[in-house]
């Protein structure tokens, strides 16, 4: 039990999580907000151009099994009915969250690429450090990179060589081998022919 608890809290206190949570929280109020804004101003000027021709998106339903009052009017609360106008609110809100999160996402990404850019990893600064750079001279640094990144391809190609020339002889084996097979299979057919005559 009492490693079930340790390993929640440390579940709990990940990043992550509250990452997560904070998003769910924000993205709750985003939503609210966006609702606003399209109930509020965007729907009202979608009707107003479609009340041009029409009466709007509230009237936008097609009746299936309509129900009328004493006065002949349409009472939509006992009437079945495809509400139109609902569905392409709902398409303009998502429309909205989703144009608005990309927005949001991609100027956080650039923000996060602008902030890390130039920044070197652990091993990196392990590695100029014992090679005997100061870390704070920046030409020196930069210079020192772009000689390990030459090493690192010197030695990938090396090793790429050494593959190859590894792999060869055992290809010229294999192939010498199937045609040893090949001409030994061809030869023995002959050599019975001969006994038979």
């Amino acid at each position: 039990m009492k490693k079930f608890f340790s390993d929640f809290k440390a579940f709990i206190k990940r990043g992550n999580i509250l990452d997560m949570a904070v998003g769910v929280i924000v993205g709750t109020a985003f939503s609210a907000i966006v609702t606003a804004l399209t109930n509020g101003i965007i729907m009202p000027l979608i009707n107003l151009l479609l009340s041009l021709g029409g009466s709007g998106l509230d009237s936008a339903y097609t009746i299936l099994k309509g129900v009328y009052d004493e006065s002949n009017n349409l009472d939509l609360a006992n009437s079945i009915y495809i509400d139109w106008g609902a569905f392409i609110t709902a398409i303009i809100n998502f429309l909205i969250i989703a144009l608005t999160v990309f927005v949001i996402l991609r100027v956080a990404m650039n923000a996060r690429g602008f902030l890390t850019k130039g920044r070197l990893s652990k091993d990196v600064k392990a590695a100029l450090v014992e090679r005997g750079v100061n870390l704070k001279d920046k030409e020196a640094v930069k210079a020192e990179l772009a000689k390990m990144e030459e090493e690192a391809k010197a030695k990938e190609a090396e090793a790429k060589e050494i593959e190859r020339q590894n792999s060869t002889p055992v290809l010229l084996k294999e192939i010498r081998d199937l045609l040893k097979e090949n001409s030994a299979g061809k030869a023995q057919p002959k050599k019975e022919e001969k006994k038979s005559k």
